[in-house]
């Protein structure tokens, strides 16, 4: 079927574009003259910055929280023997010392990194995530898990939360989860040791550790859940533009993007295991102000770490004792005014086993009065018996609408599994009259059947004929492979009822069978029948081969005596030379 190439997967070598464009922005930011806000924020011109219009969200998986932006050093994690040792520098010092340090990752979170990658190397193949890609999100995201700071299982011993997404100074994401994960009924806040926000986590959360939990917290679980957010769309990860979009659809941010290839890069150049608790946590963070502490998108400092409240002591901010409170006031969102969701003008939702959809849902968000509203984020989930998947192998996917109220859904992707099921969208965040979409999933089909022997087969009574019946189907014009197919010796072109006479096959106790049914084509449409044998009735049978979607072939069978008149050839005839020499095997199909 034409769709079969979308499903290949797509080979490619890693190049060294991401080596390149992460010294260019390591060396612009650590140059003299860089300012202190410059850090970890310079910007590669020559990386796209344009996450794939699959994607379709703005928020990403940490709903664009703030991250930490300290640089790796500008030396590799293990010098060249031939790397000057009298450099005379300050700085070069510095760097090489730090880059030991900073190259060693904790135990227990370096194994999860691995771990999920191992996982997706099975799972998504074609994919080809690198487990530093992790490394690196991981250290700009919550600084490995604020220095590996984790039991023997995973979870964090603290909690780590970004800021909540109030609107001040930040996205604006009311409470999606009740405060299951982040313990904020009001706000949204990044959770975890990747930084999930809790209406990402609840269809991208994963069990990374075989413990039946999906628990952000824990460094398997968000693990394995990024490296399944950066994979879907089938995304190729060893394809610089596509590892770009991936780390784009993490965080929005072109600044984002360089720090993590920076980190990527000096992770590929070595690291090593160190214990847990004991890795270095970094000092800044992208929403640093100018005299902040620095507590990094990890969240709220320790107790005893700088910045933490003392014991007893009001936080700055903190009601007066027996003051009056007053409640925070909270703005509205573009979610507030959504009333309904509409169609956007969606096609019939159907396709072949295995192939893509060819359309894709589009749904519009409207205020009461019927306006669009943009910016809110809407989510589409696939309901029923299916394993129909969104590309990249999930069953929830979340899409922000654009300037027109539009959300479009990334491409479905049929199962084997044929029926109906029905997506579903609704708004995150609130409860309001969504869409559900029909979809279907018809059997896997052939319009056209045609045979691949070179000349029609015949045998003599009472022998086994000489050659199989191949046949090659296909679906306009392309291969059909999987394709369910049926043969029978039927009595003449006008009654299709089984013979009782002539060829036969035979089933697995050697008794004669005149109909085959559960035939499938192979990867190349081909389907290559048991071998015919011929009862003592001579003269000329059908065979007839259907397959689901209507294509059908009847083969004329000949049994035939020997002439006794002819004399024997003591070889091979030119003609019959050439006839067998015509005849291609399975594998010489196109």
């Amino acid at each position: 079927m034409a769709a079969q190439f979308g499903r290949r997967l797509r080979k490619g070598a890693a190049t060294t574009a991401a080596a390149a464009l992460a010294v260019a922005a390591l060396s612009a930011s650590q140059a003299p003259g860089a300012t202190g806000g410059d850090t970890g924020r310079q910007t590669n011109a020559g990386v796209s910055t344009s996450a794939s219009d699959e994607a379709g969200t703005t928020d990403g998986a940490t709903g664009d929280s703030p991250y930490y932006t300290d640089l790796p050093p500008l030396n590799s994690p293990n010098p060249s023997p031939s790397s000057s040792p009298t450099a005379s520098s300050s700085s070069i010092g510095t760097a090489v010392s730090r880059g030991a340090a900073e190259a060693g990752i904790p135990a227990t979170v370096l194994d999860a990194y691995k771990r999920a990658e191992a996982e997706l190397r099975g799972s998504k193949p074609g994919c080809n995530l690198p487990w530093q890609l992790l490394a690196a999100i991981g250290k700009v995201e919550s600084g490995q898990a604020r220095g590996g700071d984790v039991d023997a299982e995973g979870t964090t011993l603290h909690r780590i939360l970004g800021p909540q997404l109030d609107g001040n100074g930040f996205a604006l994401i009311k409470d999606t989860d009740g405060g299951q994960y982040d313990g904020n009924s009001q706000y949204d806040q990044a959770v975890g040791p990747m930084q999930f926000i809790p209406s990402t986590w609840a269809w991208a959360g994963r069990d990374g550790n075989g413990d039946g939990v999906r628990d952000p917290n824990n460094v398997y679980d968000a693990a394995l859940a990024a490296g399944h957010y950066l994979c879907r769309y089938d995304w190729d990860l060893s394809v610089q533009a596509d590892m770009n979009r991936a780390i784009l659809s993490y965080n929005g941010s072109q600044e984002y993007l360089n720090l993590v290839l920076s980190w990527y890069e000096f992770y590929r150049k070595g690291t090593h295991s160190i214990p847990n608790g004991t890795g270095s946590v970094p000092g800044h963070r992208s929403d640093d102000k100018p005299g902040g502490s620095g507590s990094g998108s990890g969240g709220s400092p320790k107790p005893g770490e700088p910045g933490s409240p003392k014991p007893g002591n009001p936080k700055p901010g903190d009601p007066k004792p027996g003051g009056p409170t007053t409640p925070p006031t909270v703005p509205p969102t573009a979610t507030d005014t959504v009333d309904h969701l509409e169609d956007a003008g969606t096609a019939k939702l159907t396709a072949m086993a295995g192939d893509a959809f060819d359309k894709r849902i589009s749904t519009r968000a409207e205020t009461k009065a019927g306006r669009t509203v943009a910016k809110v984020r809407v989510r589409f989930t696939i309901v029923g018996d299916t394993d129909t998947t969104f590309t990249g192998g999930e069953k929830v996917a979340t899409v922000t609408t654009d300037s027109k109220g539009i959300a479009l859904a990334p491409a479905l992707r049929a199962g084997e599994k044929t029926g109906d099921f029905t997506v579903r969208s609704s708004v995150v965040g609130r409860t309001v009259k969504g869409v559900d979409y029909a979809a279907t999933v018809t059997a896997r089909a052939a319009d056209t059947l045609a045979l691949v022997n070179a000349t029609a087969p015949t045998g003599a009574p009472g022998a086994e004929f000489a050659d199989q019946v191949q046949v090659k189907a296909t679906y306009q014009g392309a291969v059909a492979d999987g394709v369910a197919a049926t043969a029978t010796l039927v009595k003449s072109a006008d009654d299709t009822g089984e013979n009782d006479k002539g060829p036969y096959f035979k089933d697995a106790n050697g008794n004669p069978v005149r109909t085959l049914t559960g035939l499938t084509t192979d990867a190349n449409g081909l389907l290559t029948l048991p071998k015919l044998y011929a009862d003592d009735i001579s003269g000329t049978f059908l065979l007839r081969i259907t397959t689901t979607g209507g294509a059908t072939l009847t083969v004329e069978l000949t049994v035939a005596a020997a002439d006794p008149s002819s004399s024997p050839s003591p070889s091979p005839s030119p003609s019959g030379s050439a006839s067998a020499s015509a005849s291609p095997s399975a594998s010489a199909i196109p």
